[in-house]
């Protein structure tokens, strides 16, 4: 399979490329400095460019199977822009192939999802450290949901750096369900597994143990 990824440098994206590459699936990442990715594979191909320029959207999405948008950034007060850009470069770019799989990670919080990651977080950590980064989140959303491409998003509880054990819960309905953690290589592991036998397109799964 010919998968994109955009965010291959660190964190989940950094994990789906490992193991996509351990599968022998052909990887095109999207990086600012492909200097930093210390990976060498003869299936990996590195472009230079960023999200929020479209020519590089079109250039890491041509002729794939599939694009993964693994993208994130640090907290911030001010306005943030780059997951709604940045995912409206990559609808734009693949507008005319609808039959290319699109899997955009966005999180806790995001759309419906808002109110279901407990007291501290809901109350005092999102509106006060991620309520710009999550209102753009809630605009990219949007933007996939409306768009007429093969769409998962992705939302992932709470992030640690522990291993690929591949059990998780798979979460449509969050009625009464407060999220837990997941690692970023168990979200990897959904990601790649959702390529190979699709369960959960148009659909946006919470993912936690």
């Amino acid at each position: 399979m010919k998968i994109a990824i955009i965010g291959a440098s660190r964190g989940t994206g950094n994990q789906l490329l490992k193991f996509s590459l351990e599968e022998g699936h052909e990887i095109t990442v999207l990086l600012r400095n492909p200097d930093k990715l210390h990976i060498s594979n003869k299936n990996l191909h590195k472009i230079r460019g960023d999200i929020l320029d479209s020519s590089s959207a079109f250039a890491v999405t041509a002729g794939q199977d599939a694009v993964c948008v693994c993208v994130g950034m640090p907290p911030t007060l001010k306005p943030v822009y780059l997951f709604s850009k940045g995912t409206r470069n990559v609808l734009s770019a693949i507008d005319s192939k609808p039959e290319t799989k699109l899997i955009v990670i966005t999180g806790i919080g995001a759309g419906d999802s808002k109110g279901h990651g407990g007291f501290l977080y809901d109350r005092i950590i999102n509106p006060m450290l991620l309520k710009e980064i999550y209102k753009d989140k809630d605009r990219e959303e949007a933007l996939i949901k409306d768009s007429r491409c093969n769409w998962i998003i992705v939302r992932p509880g709470f992030l640690t750096n522990g291993p690929r054990t591949g059990k998780y819960r798979i979460l449509d309905d969050l009625t009464g369900i407060k999220a837990g953690r997941i690692s970023r290589s168990d979200v990897a592991d959904f990601i790649l597994k959702q390529l190979k036998e699709p369960t959960h397109f148009r659909k946006t799964p919470l993912l936690t143990y």
